[in-house]
This record gives C-alpha cells, sequence and structure tokens, in this order.
C-alpha cells in the first residue's frame, strides 16, 4: 500500500530526506543506474537476449521448472557498501534482496514487490518476526478486496496463507508500517510487480533469510518512482 502522506516539513524529516538522498547516490554506485523499468526482463541464455518477463510467463516458466528464473534464485554476489553485515538492501526496480556479509559481498534474493501505485521507498528496521504467521488484511485492503474481506479478523499461518512461512514485520521506531518482508504462496510471481506495497520472497529464501538476522535489522528500500515513506 502507498502511503501518500508527505513528510511535515520539519527539521528532522529534512535531515532524514537528505540522508535517504545520499543512501539512494550510493546505491547507484554499488547497484547501477536505478530505473523505473516498465516491464521486468531475463535473460535467456539460449538466445542470448534480454526478454519481457509478464505474470503469464512468470505462470510457465515455474510450471516447466518448479524455481524462478536463475537470477532471482538465492546467490552471493560481490557488493560494495559502507552497510555493516546483516543489513536488507532491497532493490525494488530489479526484484533483489541484499543482505549483506562481510568481505564485499552479499546474499541476493529474488523478491516480488508493489504493483503500480504501491511501490515505496525508506529507511526502515525488522520490529518483529513470527514463523507462519497470521495475515491480517489492513482496512484500506479489506475495503476493496471481497477476498481479503473475509479474513478481516485474520487468516491462520498455512501455505494457503498470502505471509508465506516467515514474516519480517517493518518498522518506523516503534511503530509498524504495515509493510512486511514475507514469503508466499505464489512462488511464480517472484520478479513481478504484484504486491500491495509488501516484499515476497519465496519461501525456502524467506525462511533462509529469517535464520540469519535479529530484531533491529536496518532495512534500505529502494524504489524509483515510489512514495516516500512519511515516516522517513
Amino acid at each position: 500500500m502507498t502511503i501518500s502522506a508527505k513528510p511535515r516539513a520539519t527539521k528532522s524529516s529534512a535531515v532524514s530526506r537528505r540522508r535517504l538522498a545520499l543512501v539512494l547516490m550510493a546505491a547507484v554506485a554499488v547497484l547501477g543506474p536505478i530505473v523505473a523499468l516498465a516491464q521486468t526482463q531475463i535473460y535467456d541464455p539460449k538466445t542470448r537476449t534480454w526478454v519481457d518477463y509478464d505474470k503469464k510467463k512468470a505462470r510457465q516458466y515455474y510450471a516447466r521448472n518448479n524455481l524462478p528464473p536463475e537470477a532471482f534464485r538465492m546467490q552471493t554476489v560481490p557488493f560494495r557498501t559502507a552497510e555493516p553485515p546483516g543489513t536488507i538492501i532491497i532493490d525494488g526496480n530489479q526484484h533483489f534482496l541484499y543482505l549483506t556479509q562481510p568481505g564485499g559481498q552479499a546474499i541476493r534474493y529474488g523478491i516480488g514487490v508493489g504493483r503500480e501505485g504501491f511501490g515505496w521507498a525508506g529507511i526502515v528496521r525488522v520490529g518483529r518476526m513470527a514463523e507462519w504467521p497470521t495475515w491480517t488484511p489492513p482496512a484500506e485492503m479489506v475495503a476493496r478486496d471481497a477476498n481479503a474481506a473475509k479474513w478481516a479478523a485474520g487468516m491462520p499461518g498455512g501455505p494457503d496463507n498470502p505471509l508465506g512461512a516467515r514474516a519480517l514485520y517493518l518498522f518506523d521506531g516503534n511503530q509498524d508500517t504495515i509493510y512486511r518482508i514475507h514469503g508466499t504462496a505464489e512462488p511464480w510471481t517472484i520478479g513481478l510487480d504484484v504486491s500491495s506495497g509488501c516484499i515476497r520472497m519465496n519461501n525456502n529464501d524467506i525462511t533462509d533469510l529469517y535464520s540469519r538476522i535479529k530484531i533491529g535489522a536496518k532495512v534500505i528500500v529502494l524504489m524509483q518512482g515510489a512514495a516516500l515513506y512519511k515516516g522517513v
């Protein structure tokens, strides 16, 4: 979900916006130019070309391979950053989540992110963690989605639960932002713009990430053209 409220024009918010701008500039140096892509693309090793990757093709690919494309599978990659090991850095445009490691490396996971109008950027932290979490849709989703409305009081955890096997609850200070990094019952959606603002991962990947971090971990979300989270 996009939070449309703008930060109040205070000294604190101005400093925070400058801090985020510096983070974005640093990210360009590490990740390359952050470009808003109209269409997700993946590399086809057979034709040696980049090809469009939409929902239909994603379903077909997963049905054939029972895995997302290679680029979106967990792997260790070189990664230069001033952030300490254990920091989560999310490149929403490229659909990657990086967990920084010692020695100039990071573990990279494929993710699904917010569809058009639901993207956001900001600096938050992991405030809570849960295994097979209960899904309670926010009031805004209940109002617009009949399927969500029937779970307004909460959907028990399980393989059909939209939050999947694990959830990391993102907080701004002590306030729950309503955004999560979580698993999914739709693993073919990794690499797509599909969510209402949460970051989704396949269940194996979120389980691995969950095992590597602690409450309080810093989370930096980068996405060109996205709404700036009001707490930043």
